[in-house]
Parts: C-alpha cells; structure tokens; sequence
C-alpha cells in the first residue's frame, strides 16, 4: 500500500480516467431515461499540521472523493451522491437521482447551461503546484513559525498555536451537451497566533499566509513576526467616545467588505428579493473613480477558473465601471427565474480586481484627523435583505495622522448603499490572499458606538 504522501502524488494522472468514468455515467443516465444529465466528481488530498509550544496538536492526513449526479426529466430534478465511484455504487446513484426527480415538482428555470455558453478553451492558469505531503517538514514549518511569533517580545505570553496545511485536488464536470471539463488545483498556508499580556488585559492577534504554491508563501519568520507584532499593538486598549468617524478598513477586511456587495449582486439572493441591490443593475453603487474587474485567468489566482461550475465559459469583465453595476453574478438557474443570461458565476466570483485610489495604509492613516483603523470584526450583522450593517470591532483610534491607541469592544455600523458610495480611497497595498483582491479602504464615515 502506498503510504499517504506517496499516494496523494499522483491524483492530476487520474483526470483522464475520472472524465471517462462520468462520461459513461451521463451516457447511462441518458439511457436510463433522463433528458438531461450533469455530474461533478472530485478527489482531494491534503496534510495538516497544528502545533503548540513546539509540540505537535494535531497531525491529520485526508483523502476524500466524492461524486454528484443530477438529472433533469420534464422539467423536475433531482440529485444523488456517493464517495464509492464502483460502478454499482454509480448505478445506483443515478437510480436514486431518478427516483428524486419523478418525486419533485417541475421547474421551468431547471435544466442544464446552454450549449453555446459552455467552455471550448482551457488554458493553463497555473494552479497545479504539487508538493509531497511531508509531515515532517510541515511540522518544522509550523514550529518555525510559532517560535518566531514567541520570541518577537517578552510580552508574548502564551501561544494559540501554529499551522501549516498542503492540499491538492482534481474535480471533473461533465454534462450530457458533451461537455466535459477537468481541473487540477493546489493550495498551501501557514499561521501563527499568540497572546500577549496577563489576567484582564491579555490580548491576541495572527498572521496568515496562503498561495497555490509554496514558494510564493512568505516566510515563516515573517508570518510568525507579524503575528508577534499584531498582538504586542493590541496591548493596552482604551476607550473611544460613540460618534461618527472615518473608519480605514484593513485589507483583509475590506475582502470581506466588497464580499457583502457580491453576495447582494448573486442570482440566489436576487430572485428571492432578498437583496438591497434588487433593480441596481446600472446604477451607481460605488464611487465614480472605482473599477472592480473580474478576471478569471489570472495565474495562480485563488478563483482561477476557465470555466464554472455549470460548464459555462468565463470571461474578464467588469463588474464595477465608473461604480455602476454593470451586471449581477448568475448561474443558469438564477438567470432564468430572473430572465437573463448566465454570467458564467455558477459557482461563485473569479478574481474580482479592486483598484486602488491612494497611496498604502500608512498614507491613508496619515490623512486622519480622527478616527479608526479596524483590524477585526465580529459577529454575524450583515443583513443583505435591508442592508443594514452592525458589527462588533477591535483595532486603533487614529489621531493626528498617527496610531494613538488600541481599542476593542466597539460596534461600527451603518446601511450598506451609504456606507458602499461613502468610500473615499482604496490603497495601494492589495491583499491577494483571497479571490477578491483589494487594498485597504476608507470610508469617510461610520458610526462607531463604544461598549456601554
């Protein structure tokens, strides 16, 4: 038997017999009566390590598969799965994905993508960066790191621990137009987190890094530092009076800004009417000056893709222009409850570029008189329906241009349109961590409430 490492090695030469084991499954479907068949098949490996005051956590191998199958008769749908890709495991997959389907009601929106809108061309985006799941160097990794976040200062008291985790997976999509599409993917990431500080006033903060290959991971000195850092500047937090301020979002939050407005823009929240952007596609949402283009192609980016998870083509195209909404994010389905076309975002977004007004954080600091940076955000108050916003908040009080002071336990909060067209720069120091790449972001004001 081959030992974990080895076997996880060589999952991209199984993409050709996978795509013709679901090509044979379609082609059964088809047999068994289905007008219209689709089916997803992946198989992932992956290590990860967690490490605490130098000793090993946890240390986990995983292998998973898994295959999806949907048919599509008169109009009803239905859907099965199964991890055992035998083929009677298969054949009775799609018997019970039959038998769904004759149980359901018939849905005029349901049914596979448009021939014409799937994929022809499949470049190499550079997502496959194999490396062997070596527990040992992980483990050195992780170490590595923690020791860096530990040593960074002796107000550094405890540990929260250290990671490192490799994954690589293949998935296959195919459907019964004849359309068949592999992908092969890696990733890899590392982090730290540490608590500095006694009884009361301990605080903690991380780092992060991660990548499709891990050469283009930082360091583990560098991430474990930063984590150090992050967490001695939290020390010694003081209270803020409740008022309305400029609010400099960091880049890791300003993701997940831009992330509400996407999730708003998507076809599932939009034919439900349940989004504050419903009747917003051509209108101003953004600034004029903000651009945000989708670019599915870019190298190694972590929402890579050539096409979705429908089979439909991807394209660069704008999302924002000028800050006009120029289309909303639709799957097939989505796009017909809605009477429009697919977008190619069955699936989700792909690499949606945010571009930059200003200079890096420093400089966006630097042009406060008062207010805050925010660092972290808690909490579950995003209310996509209205668009209300209320989240719990910890980072810095900005005074002079300079950081005054940490703060925490605040609440900052506002209605999303507002707060979206209030924004005031973006800098220059993008986070590509994610499949939304963004810098941080200013928004000229938001009401911060202290605790009490």
């Amino acid at each position: 038997m081959q030992s974990a490492p080895a076997a996880a090695n060589d999952l991209r030469a199984q993409l050709d017999p996978l795509a013709q084991l679901a090509t044979e499954a379609i082609a059964k479907a088809r047999q068994a009566g289905a007008e219209q068949a689709e089916l997803s098949l992946s198989v992932e490996a992956g290590l990860s390590v967690n490490v605490r005051h130098g000793e090993v956590d946890t240390l986990e191998y995983t292998r998973d598969r898994g295959l999806s199958l949907t048919v599509y008769c008169q109009g009803r749908k239905g859907s099965a799965s199964t991890a055992d890709l035998s083929p009677d495991s298969i054949a009775k997959t799609l018997e019970h994905a039959l038998a769904i389907a004759h149980h359901t009601e018939a849905d005029p929106a349901a049914g596979l993508a448009e021939a014409s809108r799937l994929a022809t061309e499949f470049p190499d985006l550079d997502l496959w960066h194999p490396q062997p799941l070596d527990a040992e160097n992980a483990i050195a990794q992780a170490k590595a790191c923690e020791a860096a976040a530990l040593a960074f200062d002796a107000a550094i008291s405890n540990s929260e621990g250290a990671s490192s985790a490799l994954g690589q997976g293949i998935s296959i999509y195919a459907n019964s137009h004849g359309f068949v599409g592999r992908e092969a993917s890696t990733r890899c990431s590392l982090s730290a987190s540490v608590i500095a500080g006694k009884g009361d006033a301990m605080q903690r903060d991380y780092d992060y890094d991660s990548a499709r290959a891990t050469g283009d991971l930082r360091s583990a000195q560098a991430i474990g530092s930063e984590a150090g850092r992050r967490t001695l500047a939290r020390l010694g937090p003081r209270p803020i009076k409740t008022g309305e301020y400029p609010v400099i979002l960091s880049a890791e939050l300003a993701r997940g800004f831009f992330a509400h407005l996407c999730s708003a823009a998507s076809g599932g929240a939009l034919y439900r009417r349940a989004s504050f952007l419903l009747d917003a596609c051509g209108t101003q949402v953004l600034p004029e000056w903000l651009q945000a283009v989708e670019d599915p192609f870019l190298p190694r980016g972590m929402g890579s893709a050539s096409f979705d998870a429908e089979g439909v083509a991807t394209k660069r195209q704008p999302l924002i222009d000028n800050g006009v909404l120029q289309h909303y994010l639709l799957g097939s389905y989505a796009a017909r409850k809605l009477g429009l076309e697919s977008t190619g975002n069955a699936g989700g977004l792909h690499n949606l570029l945010i571009n930059s007004n200003a200079g890096d954080l420093n400089e966006l600091i630097g042009g406060i008189n008062r207010g805050l940076l925010i660092t972290e955000v808690m909490g579950q108050g995003v209310n996509l329906i209205t668009g209300d916003y209320s989240r719990g908040a910890s980072g810095f009080w900005i005074e002079n241009g300079e950081i005054a002071h940490p703060v925490h336990e605040i609440t900052i909060a506002g209605h999303l349109p507002s707060l979206y067209r209030r924004i005031e720069a973006i800098g220059s120091d993008t986070d590509t961590r994610g499949n939304i790449r963004c810098g941080p972001l200013l928004v000229g004001r938001m009401t911060a409430a202290a605790e009490g």
